[in-house]
């Protein structure tokens, strides 16, 4: 067609092929996307490798004088282009190798006898593996901060609507009443487990070092080649204890290139963090449509087409959140099953979805802090739906109460044919009741039941046999929902007791 313009090439593109998260509006912009993009995962290779010759130093195996050269070309990321070890890394098949080299180089122009000590004794897979923990461990301490603003948040909603009545709602229709107070403890509820979840595998996020195959062989023989005693036994159990403490991560008992205890864990307490938030963005989805209008977000996102929509943006992007960690968790957990001392396939498929993962779940409490700051509670139009079904989502007290009058059976009878009634033809409830009462009475030979108006305690009917009536003031109280709400009150109380140190709920 004339004036079309054909399509860009490949060669035509930008060149700058960072993932700025474009397509990722969760966890654009957060903190844990920083800490998790490939920057981030440069420094943390760098503190890897700087902390094994750091580690080496203090147990002798290496020059002080090494580890300080090592330390300061390590300290400057900014040399190291992302792009280009990127593109290296093919050959070698991981980042490491070509980093390696270019650290190596920038430590020999510091100190030539230096430069030996880089990477001395280990596999890529160590300072890889080492790398990723601290990433881990950096992004899930600003996860950990924002659940901890999240379940403040809740904390504060749920004491405030501790007696908000409102409709329970069960496969999606009218069950009976709860309270605003209790659904936002059950999400505070969500948000410490997911914490106390997090925060055990944090805590326990190891440091990798085990060599060429998990023995830490070669660092016994470069001692013994350097002309020192005979390294004892205890050499490699002390290195990585040191290791560790120079990484601020915890010492593992053992190797774990192809057990990947660690990765698991990780993955399922992402898995169920992200679940735990989308709990929350479900309900926040459903109670704030337009005909529910219970909830709204405090800043609603705008619509490019309908200028009177504020969508729940935040909401939303939990949600897909959701949908999308339990997926990437599955590849993680399918990498437990890693061949030999260490994997083709299984530990490089790990790398991607962790870091999605990792970023997923960031964006997510980053938005579950935003929302549960500003959210909006309209008491008044869970109020008016809660009387929307006239009276019907108290019909399982009305059982109970009829059951004491008429036995189960006959109780369940008449209420489900009042409530069929009111469903199909409209008609208030307590009248529906009054008229399946009176038939029951008729089929009973009894006399006819008085009028629910005309039914006082102060007028009792006359003793009759068959049915009995249901006196009004017991009716009015009956049909009050904002009088049935059983021990909502009291587990938001239980709920609220239960603090971030304490994941045991008080008995």
């Amino acid at each position: 067609m004339p004036g079309r313009e054909a399509p860009l090439t490949s060669a035509e593109l930008p060149h700058d092929t960072a993932d700025m998260g474009l397509l990722a509006p969760s966890w654009a912009g957060s903190e844990v996307a920083a800490v998790t993009g490939d920057a981030g995962y440069l420094r943390a290779l760098l503190d890897a490798e700087a902390a094994l010759t750091r580690a080496q130093a203090a147990l002798g195996l290496a020059p002080e004088r090494a580890a300080a050269a090592v330390n300061a070309a390590a300290a400057e990321p900014h040399r190291h282009d992302p792009r280009t070890l990127a593109l290296r890394a093919r050959a070698a098949g991981n980042p490491v190798v070509p980093l390696v080299a270019d650290l190596t180089a920038a430590v020999a122009d510091r100190d030539a006898e230096a430069a030996a000590y880089v990477h001395r004794g280990a596999t890529s897979q160590d300072i890889l593996d080492t790398a990723t923990m601290l990433v881990c461990a950096r992004a899930l301490d600003t996860v950990l901060a924002d659940l901890t603003r999240t379940a403040d948040a809740l904390r504060r909603t749920a004491a405030e609507h501790r007696d908000t009545p409102m409709a329970g709602r069960t496969l999606t229709q009218h069950a009976v009443p709860t309270t605003f107070g209790l659904k936002a403890a059950g999400w505070r509820g969500l948000v410490l487990d997911a914490r106390e979840r997090l925060a055990s595998v944090r805590g326990a996020l190891p440091v990798q070092l085990g060599g060429a195959a998990g023995t830490l062989a070669a660092f016994h023989a470069y001692a013994e080649a350097e002309g020192g005693p005979v390294p004892a036994p205890g050499l490699g159990g002390r290195l990585l204890a040191r290791y560790a403490a120079e990484t601020g991560l915890a010492e593992p008992a053992l190797p774990w290139h192809t057990l990947r205890t660690p990765v698991a864990d990780l993955a399922g307490a992402l898995a169920f963090t992200a679940g735990a938030l989308g709990k929350l963005a479900a309900d926040v989805l459903t109670l704030s449509r337009t005909e529910l209008g219970e909830l709204s977000e405090g800043s609603g996102g705008g619509s490019s087409a309908m200028p009177h929509k504020a969508n729940p943006v935040r909401a939303t992007l939990i949600a897909a959140a959701a949908r999308q960690v339990p997926g990437l968790a599955a590849v993680l957990y399918g990498s437990l099953a890693a061949e030999d001392e260490r994997p083709a396939g299984a530990w490089h498929a790990e790398w991607q979805p962790l870091r999605e993962a990792l970023r997923l779940v960031g964006g997510a409490a980053r938005d579950a802090a935003e929302l549960t700051a500003e959210l909006r509670v309209h008491p008044h139009r869970m109020r008016q739906n809660l009387d929307a079904t006239g009276g019907l989502v108290v019909t399982e007290r009305l059982v109970a109460a009829l059951t004491a009058l008429t036995g189960r059976h006959e109780a369940r009878r008449i209420m489900d044919t009042a409530a069929r009634r009111t469903t199909q033809e409209g008609i208030e409830l307590a009248a529906a009741l009054h008229d399946a009462l009176e038939a029951a009475r008729r089929d009973e030979g009894g006399s006819p039941a008085a009028a629910p108006e005309d039914l006082t305690p102060s007028d009792p009917p006359a003793p009759s046999p068959g049915t009995p009536p249901l006196p009004a003031a017991r009716l009015r109280q009956l049909l009050d929902p904002t009088d049935y709400l059983g021990s909502a009150g009291a587990f938001v109380d239980r709920a609220l007791a239960r603090t971030e140190n304490d994941p045991q709920e008080p008995v």
